[in-house]
C-alpha cells in the first residue's frame, strides 16, 4: 500500500490538499493501493464516503487565526493509532514535513520502507507570519530541513522551486515531478461555460472579467492586485475572488479603502470543483502576482480553461510563463503591472489567443503525471531494497 500523508486535506482546500486527492484519485484508478493520513477536519465525513480510496483521520485542533487549517493531535487518537499501526505500507509519501509528515516517517522507519518527501511551500514566509523572532524561526527552517534530509527521496514540482530549498540549507539530490491538473473541457464546451457564467455573475458584454484564486493571504500579494487596480478602475472590468483565509476582513477594508467596492467581489471558497471550473472558463484573465507560491495549481487550472495568467517576472511560480505566449509577465511593480492589465483590458485579442496557447503547453493532466509517479515509485521501491539488501 502507497501512504500518502499530508497535514490538511478536503474539505480544507488548498493547492497540497488538492495535488494529495488527486495523487489519491488518480494512483487509486490505476490500479494502485492507496491510503491517505490526515487530520480530522470539520465536514471531513462526507469526503470519506464519496472517496473510492480510504482516509484515516486523527484528532486535531483549530490552529489560531490561520482557518480553516488545523494543528493534528494523532497520538491522542487511540482508535487511529491502532488502525494506523495494522497498515502495511510499501511506500510512504510525505506532502508536508510537520505532524503528518512524521507520521510517515515513523511508519517508514517502522516497517522499512523508503519515504518520497514533496517540497511545495515557502515555509520560511509562512513562519516570519506568525514568529516574530528571527533565530526560532531559523530553527524552524532547519528543522523541516532535517526532515526533507531523512527522506529517501526529494520531490519539486518544478525546477524554479530548487533555489528556495538550497537557501534553507538542503544539499542533497532532488527530483522534479509536475504537479497535473484536473480541469480539462472541449473548446465548444468552455465557451458554453463561459457564457453561463458570466450572466450568472451578471457581467456586461463590455467588462472583462479578472479573477484570483487562492487562500486570501497577504503573503498571496493580493495588496498589490488591489492597489494596480485603484489605478486603474475607470476601466471596464470586474474582478473576482474566490477563496478564504486570515485575511479576508482587512482585504474588504482595503477594498473599500480604495474606492474599489463597485469592481471587486469575494465569492467566498467554492469546493464544488464544477463550478470553480466554470468560473475559469468566464474569466479573461488571471492575476497572479504572488512571490510566495512555488508551483500554483490555480495557474495550471486556469490555463485548462483557456483563462491566461499576469504574474511576476522575478517569481518561482512564473517558470511555466512564456511571455506573450502563454501567459504574461511583469516587473515587481505596481505601476507596470496596472498598465499591463490596462493594455489586455483592450486587446482580447492577445487574450485570447495565449490563452489557447497556456491550455496546450501548462495544462497537463494528473492522468497522465501519475503514469510518471507511479514508475517513479516503483524505481524508488527497488533502490531502497538494493541499498538495504532486501
Amino acid at each position: 500500500m502507497i501512504g500518502l500523508y499530508n497535514d490538511n486535506f478536503p474539505p480544507v482546500l488548498d493547492g497540497v490538499a488538492l495535488t494529495v486527492q488527486n495523487y489519491a484519485y488518480w494512483l487509486t484508478k490505476k490500479g494502485q493501493d492507496v491510503s491517505v493520513i490526515t487530520p480530522y477536519a470539520p465536514k471531513s465525513k462526507e469526503v470519506i464516503k464519496a472517496a473510492e480510496y480510504p482516509i484515516y483521520r486523527y484528532s486535531s485542533v483549530p490552529i489560531p487565526f490561520r482557518h480553516p487549517y488545523r494543528y493534528g493531535l494523532p497520538y491522542i487518537s487511540p482508535s487511529f493509532l491502532r488502525q494506523w499501526d495494522k497498515m502495511e505500507f510499501e511506500l510512504v509519501h510525505a506532502h508536508c514535513p510537520f505532524i503528518t509528515g512524521d507520521l510517515a516517517y515513523a511508519a517508514a522507519q517502522k516497517q522499512g520502507v523508503p519515504m518520497v518527501a514533496t517540497f511545495h511551500s515557502k515555509y520560511r514566509q509562512d513562519f516570519e507570519h506568525n514568529v516574530p523572532n528571527k533565530k526560532v524561526v531559523d530553527w524552524m527552517v532547519k528543522t523541516i530541513i532535517r526532515f526533507f534530509e531523512s527522506a529517501d527521496e526529494v520531490w519539486i514540482p518544478q525546477a524554479a522551486v530548487e533555489p528556495t530549498l538550497r537557501e534553507y540549507g538542503y544539499k542533497g539530490n532532488v527530483t522534479v515531478v509536475e504537479n497535473g491538473n484536473d480541469f480539462c473541457s472541449p473548446v465548444d464546451v468552455i465557451e458554453a461555460m463561459r457564457q453561463e457564467m458570466r450572466a450568472e455573475l451578471g457581467l456586461l458584454p463590455e467588462e472583462t472579467m479578472l479573477l484570483f484564486v487562492g487562500q486570501h493571504i497577504w503573503e498571496k500579494n493580493i495588496g498589490f492586485i488591489l492597489e494596480a487596480l485603484e489605478r486603474i478602475k475607470d476601466k471596464p472590468f470586474q474582478f473576482f475572488m474566490v477563496g478564504t483565509g486570515y485575511a479576508v476582513h482587512d482585504i474588504r477594508v482595503k477594498i473599500k479603502q480604495l474606492g474599489l467596492s463597485h469592481k471587486v467581489t469575494l465569492l467566498g471558497n467554492i469546493h464544488d470543483r464544477e463550478r470553480l471550473k466554470r468560473i475559469d472558463a468566464a474569466a479573461d484573465l488571471f492575476l497572479f502576482p504572488s512571490l510566495y507560491d512555488n508551483a500554483p495549481l490555480v495557474v495550471r487550472e486556469a490555463a485548462a480553461m483557456h483563462t491566461p495568467a499576469l504574474m511576476l517576472a522575478e517569481s518561482t511560480a512564473a517558470e511555466v510563463i512564456k511571455p506573450d505566449i502563454n501567459g504574461f509577465l511583469t516587473p515587481n511593480d505596481v505601476q507596470a503591472y496596472a498598465d499591463r492589465i490596462s493594455y489586455l483590458l483592450e486587446h482580447h485579442d492577445v487574450l485570447s489567443s495565449v490563452g489557447n496557447n497556456a491550455s496546450n503547453t501548462i495544462a497537463r493532466s494528473w492522468e497522465n503525471v501519475m503514469d510518471e509517479v507511479i514508475l517513479r515509485y516503483r524505481d524508488i521501491q527497488q533502490s531502497y531494497k538494493l541499498k538495504h539488501g532486501k
